[in-house]
């Protein structure tokens, strides 16, 4: 006899429609333990931009299908940035950002369109965050890092629920991968 969720499913069919959670567990488990340096909490403060302005784009862009390959894209930007120490990846984050309000305000879309411009206030929002939290006494820095992952994973479970902005599955992802992290930072694992 098959095993059942509370809804009545098999476990296995609730996996396959909770694949992102599934696939955030996994990641953070592959990750654990990377908050516990100074070290840590800069490079989860260097990474934290790229979830706003994921949305930021993708806003701008209005193809919630390229979510995940937008992420991909960040994910090796933030790594290829650290690698070769040219721009700290939250500068070089600031400047697409920047680039994006201004195509933004030049093709009208800033004036118009309500669900940008929250983007681009969350942008502001999580990268004074992590800015801040490289700029302040490390102590402090963490639990301003641990704030945006947070506040972030909270930002993703409501566009979750709208269904607006981003991929679903990837609003899933990202909200138990960022949550998980915050709780990482905080009770520095």
């Amino acid at each position: 006899m098959a095993s059942h969720t509370p809804e009545g499913m098999s476990w296995i069919t609730w996996l396959k429609r909770r694949w992102p959670t599934a696939l955030a567990l996994a990641v953070t488990a592959l990750a654990f333990g990377g908050s516990e340096s100074a070290e840590g909490v800069a490079a989860l403060a260097h990474a934290l931009p790229v979830l706003p302005l994921l949305y930021l784009a993708m806003a701008k862009l209005r193809r919630r299908e390229a979510t995940w390959p937008g992420l991909a894209i960040g994910i090796v930007a933030v790594v290829g940035l650290r690698m070769l120490d040219l721009i700290p990846p939250a500068a070089f984050f600031a400047a697409i950002a920047l680039a994006l309000l201004v195509w933004a305000g030049m093709d009208g879309q800033l004036r118009r369109d309500g669900s940008f411009r929250v983007q681009a206030l969350g942008m502001l929002f999580f990268g004074a965050l992590a800015l801040a939290g490289l700029i302040v006494d490390p102590e402090l820095g963490r639990y301003l890092v641990a704030a945006g992952w947070f506040l972030h994973g909270v930002w993703d479970f409501v566009h979750l629920k709208q269904d607006k902005v981003v991929a679903r599955s990837f609003a899933e992802w990202c909200g138990v991968v960022d949550i998980v992290i915050a709780a990482e930072l905080v009770f520095m694992l």
